[in-house]
């Protein structure tokens, strides 16, 4: 079984709506936790994520607190791997002990929980996929920095597949499973073999998502994004070899978009020159050479076009 899901609930039998996707989705393998009444009726959630045969993807973001309770949460043959990027997100073990993870970490657990909650306005991604596939290598929840390259390289591909996956065929869907396999071995035992041909999508996507965030940083470079993903300048460039465009090409391209947005903004208030620098091309001369090889004008002709265009509409 494989599919997306999908959800952005609020209001009035919001938690209905969700849990009633979630089971048509996700099925019983993972069924959704039983949560407080507290919980169901002030329920306010966007979640997207999917599943890919015996593993799940989900990114939840809560606006009001959320709490589990009733009874035991998740199955013991599961290992979860939480992702957390705003607020706070805890767990109790059967047992009695209690774990958080803040924002910023990745926690690693092992088996069934006896709860979990969120502080509100979390926002957290969890992979739950077999435990035989991670093989833990000590018990108990293990925590480690979020902003790793393996974490990175993770949540890109997980990013693609969500895409994707109602497009993909059985070989593609079993190729999507395994990378997620190995980016969340990887991922939960802090090390990363970059040679892996299987990894070499979610590398590409992870140098994408890295370079779209510093497309004003003079500093950026394949190299650069190299270092910060852990990984030889040879490695990444063989993982965009294989999509047939370099990286240096697709900053390119992008500082090139963005300068065109900028050129067309209302209310403009940069120079042609301004522009060329903030996206770090070397003069306004390069910078009309590249802006006319790509969009067949001059920045000031293409400028003109748009204004005369949203004028007469």
């Amino acid at each position: 079984m494989s599919g997306t899901f999908s959800a952005d609930v609020s209001g009035a039998n919001a938690f209905s709506v969700f849990a009633h996707e979630w089971r048509n989705r996700m099925g019983e393998t993972f069924a959704l936790a039983p949560f407080r009444r507290t919980t169901v009726s002030g329920f306010s959630a966007r979640s997207r994520g999917f599943r890919v045969r015996d593993m799940m993807f989900n990114r939840f973001q809560t606006a009001a607190a959320l709490r589990t309770g009733g009874r035991r949460v998740g199955a013991d043959d599961h290992v979860r791997l939480w992702i957390v990027h705003r607020g706070a997100w805890r767990f109790g073990e059967p047992g009695g002990a209690e774990h958080t993870a803040p924002a910023g970490r990745l926690l690693v657990q092992t088996g069934s929980l006896s709860h979990f909650s969120a502080a509100p306005r979390t926002v957290v991604q969890v992979l739950v996929l077999p435990a035989a596939e991670v093989r833990p290598q000590r018990a108990g929840p293990a925590s480690r920095p979020a902003d790793t390259a393996e974490v990175r390289l993770l949540t890109a591909h997980a990013t693609m597949v969500g895409r994707m996956l109602d497009r993909l065929g059985p070989a593609g869907t079993d190729a999507a499973r395994s990378t997620l396999a190995e980016l969340a071995r990887a991922a939960a035992g802090g090390g990363l073999d970059d040679v892996e041909p299987l990894l070499s999508p979610a590398l590409a996507q992870a140098a994408r998502d890295l370079a779209d965030r510093r497309l004003t940083d003079p500093a950026l470079s394949p190299s650069a994004l190299a270092r910060e993903l852990n990984v030889s300048p040879r490695t990444l460039q063989r993982a965009f070899a294989r999509e047939g465009r370099p990286l240096s090409s697709y900053i390119r391209r992008r500082r090139l978009e963005e300068a065109c947005r900028a050129l067309v903004a209302p209310h403009r208030r940069m120079t042609v020159t301004e522009i060329a620098a903030r996206w770090q091309f070397a003069d306004s001369g390069h910078f009309a050479r590249a802006f006319r090889k790509y969009y067949g004008r001059t920045p000031t002709d293409y400028a003109v076009t748009a204004a005369r265009e949203t004028d007469a509409t």
